[in-house]
């Protein structure tokens, strides 16, 4: 058993935090920018809570964040009440957060010069993945440091691999983005080009699935897609943002992403239709409703 704080209880952080503590057995902090959902976190799995990340990170081993974006990183961390504040040499923290391997490295640094351990750890699975504690965790860090962290996240996780060092856990997000933009794409196509066909989806799928162009998209989304439903997992908003980070990445390494920079525009289409905070699959409603 470790001692552990959490920063950040959203869809992915409330339940993995819960992992920590009921799965990993560890004695559990947690921080949220809303306290009430701090207390109700407390009030189901037991721990505590605390007023600031730096009282949270106070005496714990590992600490971990899960927030929205860079800006809220840093202040989490590196502000004034931020985790770094709280944290004793030798701790570890741990970013869930999706972020830009920018600012993975910037905490790399800083969390170093605090004499601690740093892991970027973006995951991947979505809210499913986190209430069923499966995700896959993406890291770039030391090795030493990634393997003390190791048994921890497993408590949360299904499939976890160092990818290299600090950055290169964002990193590996990115291109997993990258695949889901377009494959969501290339299935809302195919879906919508058959039922302008007049065939029968459940048919097609049940046949197509099990060969080449099978996928988890086309497994978990297509039946709800060809329902016009579209609140099954992560959102637009969230998608658009991550897209902002891979392609804001690859303008400065020189790759070229044509198919991520449409799709990119296809879901601000979305957006415009009122699609914010649809899942991903909505991009066949830009398709069969405008």
């Amino acid at each position: 058993m470790a001692k552990v704080a959490f920063i950040g209880l959203g869809v992915m952080g409330y339940p993995m935090a819960g992992h920590l503590k009921a799965k990993g057995g560890h004695d559990v902090t947690v921080y949220n920018r809303t306290a009430a959902k701090a207390d109700a976190w407390v009030k189901q799995h037991g721990g505590t809570s605390a007023p600031t990340p730096a009282e949270a990170a106070k005496g714990a081993e590992f600490v971990f964040t899960c927030v929205g974006n860079d800006d809220d990183l840093r202040s989490v961390t590196i502000g004034e009440n931020g985790v770094l504040a709280g944290m004793a040499e030798g701790a570890i923290l741990i970013d869930n957060t999706t972020a830009s391997a920018e600012v993975a490295r910037e905490l790399y640094e800083a969390a170093a010069a605090k004499g601690c351990g740093f892991i970027d750890a973006p995951v991947s699975g979505g809210q499913a993945g986190a209430e069923n504690g499966v995700l896959t965790v993406m890291c770039g860090g030391d090795e030493a440091t990634f393997e003390k962290a190791r048994p921890v996240i497993d408590a949360y996780a299904r499939m976890v691999g160092l990818m290299g060092p600090a950055g290169a856990g964002q990193l590996t997000k990115m291109i997993n983005q990258i695949c889901i933009a377009g494959l969501v794409q290339g299935l809302a196509e195919g879906v919508h080009f058959g039922k302008r066909a007049g065939l029968d989806i459940e048919k097609v799928v049940e046949v197509i699935s099990k060969g080449a162009a099978g996928s988890w998209q086309m497994e978990n989304r297509h039946k709800t897609m060809n329902q016009d439903k579209y609140d099954f997992g992560f959102a637009v908003d969230w998608m658009r943002k991550d897209l902002d980070i891979v392609l804001t990445e690859a303008r400065r390494n020189g790759a070229k992403l044509p198919v991520t920079a449409l799709v990119d525009q296809f879901y601000g289409d979305v957006q415009a239709m009122g699609g914010n905070r649809w899942d991903t699959s909505s991009l066949l409603a830009r398709l069969e409703r405008k």
